[in-house]
């Protein structure tokens, strides 16, 4: 009987193991909220229809080193609507021209001693997929206001934040408010290319002046209602890391010849085989990666009783949640490095074989990985298919390293959040996306990315898609949160 005893007394310790850690998960964060200040009132409808304006001009970024000559129409364009949309801006901040069309504002601070504070949003927006115009509730470029929502290209990403911060920075100017602390604007003009230009030299040209930054704020993350999880008016999430980026291109060179008598196993079948192949063997997923450790802890204390014993202790249930997690598009983003497939090409007529077929892949790098573990993947795949060459296509970036939880800058975000949700969840969360925030770790630690929006998840889908659209309710509370995070970061207890 003593073997029963054994046998019990281990499966004891282990419900007390499964406990105490399922306990330990719900702890909460240490983040000490501060008291936010009153924002300067900023009108909804005026917000509403300067965005409108804005969505209407084209800024589109398709391909490295836009805009290229000819092409610079819109970007000029909107530089001369924001100065004459915003004056007082524009007349109290002073205005720099980075790599001919980002730009860079500075309102300069009364207090030296104090490190400044950085805000950014982008200029270009994605191109609409021809054929898809006609899917939109709206004209994607007409800016249109339905139904509380404004629609268009850029809404969300990012001509919002862009309209959201200048409007924020004209009703400070307009109510006196006069900053201890440098801001810096930075309006990047070529963010959706993914390069070095551009947000990327204004930084260069910060780092060689010997500036250094309290906090960098970019978009990212934002607040979901309804929320997945708890109670309160929503679920909010501050990215506190990035992922990195890199494409590889494939390529299976042929004869080519007529699509008549086609030999077997032609580089159009190979390419196929690879893509098929990367899809179904994706890279490993790294749900006990240190840096997911916040998430989960403050997700962890809105779970029913069961998914907590879950969450709590990994070692013994992490398959189960990484298969869960995997089942949709943002948890399984938030696992692991994620392989998509985008660029396919190969003859240019039906009847006419290639000789020369490729495809193009783009990972999102995970923190766990690095670009050489994401080569080393595919290389591995594809060499037992063979005939294919591996190449990578445009720039490189590893992924961020992860902000702290436990400046001042975080505690304003954290306390701003709080108050949108009104009881609702705040967590931090890994950015899927490449922001032009990823330039700044030159010039601080504190890189955040969150925008001070509420919406639906229904409307975070039209990013790149169909039907991009904000509330004209979201863009108003945005434009005051942004106020407010300006006005929190200038308390003397941000010293």
């Amino acid at each position: 009987m003593s073997w029963k005893r054994g046998v019990l007394s281990a499966l004891a310790a282990l419900i007390c193991l499964l406990l105490f850690r399922t306990w330990r998960v719900g702890d909460p964060l240490d983040v000490d909220p501060i008291e936010l200040p009153e924002a300067p009132t900023v009108s909804a409808n005026l917000a509403a229809a300067h965005l409108s304006q804005a969505l209407r001009i084209r800024t589109i970024a398709t391909r490295p080193g836009d805009p290229h000559p000819g092409s610079e129409g819109p970007w000029l364009e909107m530089h001369r609507w924001l100065e004459e949309t915003y004056p007082l801006m524009h007349q109290e901040l002073e205005k720099e021209l980075v790599d001919d069309y980002t730009l860079l504002y500075t309102w300069h601070g009364s207090d030296a001693s104090l490190l400044p504070l950085m805000l950014m949003a982008h200029q270009d927006v994605v191109p609409v997929n021809p054929g898809t115009e006609g899917d939109w509730d709206a004209p994607p470029y007409s800016g249109d206001i339905l139904e509380g929502f404004i629609y268009g290209r850029g809404a969300l990403d990012d001509k919002g934040s862009l309209v959201g911060i200048a409007e924020a920075i004209e009703a400070l100017v307009a109510s006196g408010f006069d900053p201890r602390r440098t801001i810096y604007v930075l309006f990047g003009h070529d963010e959706e290319i993914v390069q070095d230009t551009g947000a990327g030299q204004a930084v260069e040209l910060l780092r060689s002046r010997n500036v250094r930054l309290e906090m960098v704020l970019d978009e990212g993350g934002g607040v979901v209602t309804p929320p997945p999880l708890g109670a309160g008016k929503g679920m909010a999430a501050i990215g506190v890391v990035e992922k990195g980026w890199i494409s590889l291109q494939l390529t299976a060179v042929d004869a080519g010849g007529h699509s008549s008598t086609p030999p077997r196993n032609t580089g159009t079948v190979r390419i196929a085989r690879a893509v098929a192949a990367l899809d179904k063997r994706q890279m490993p997923a790294a749900i006990g990666d240190p840096g997911l450790e916040p998430t989960i802890a403050s997700v962890g204390r809105e779970l029913p009783l069961l998914a907590r014993i879950a969450v709590g202790n990994l070692w013994l249930f992490g398959p189960v949640l990484e298969r869960f997690g995997s089942m949709n598009s943002f948890g399984n983003a938030q696992l692991r490095t994620t392989t998509a497939p985008t660029m396919l090409s190969g003859s240019t007529k039906e009847n006419v074989l290639p000789q020369r077929a490729t495809a193009v892949i783009n990972f999102r790098i995970h923190p766990s990985n690095t670009s050489q573990d994401v080569i080393d993947h595919v290389r591995g795949i594809i060499e037992p298919i063979g005939g294919i060459e591996l190449e990578v296509f445009g720039e490189v970036f590893e992924p961020t390293p992860v902000s702290p939880l436990d400046s001042y800058g975080y505690r304003v975000l954290h306390s701003v959040a709080a108050d949108m949700t009104q009881g609702g969840l705040v967590t931090q969360v890994l950015v899927a996306g490449t922001t032009d925030s990823r330039h700044t770790f030159s010039l601080t630690d504190n890189v955040y990315r969150f925008m001070p929006s509420i919406g639906s998840a229904e409307d975070g889908a039209g990013v790149h898609g169909t039907n991009e659209r904000i509330a004209v309710s979201s863009l108003h509370e945005m434009s005051e949160r942004y106020a407010q995070i300006v006005l929190a970061m200038d308390q003397p207890q941000g010293e």
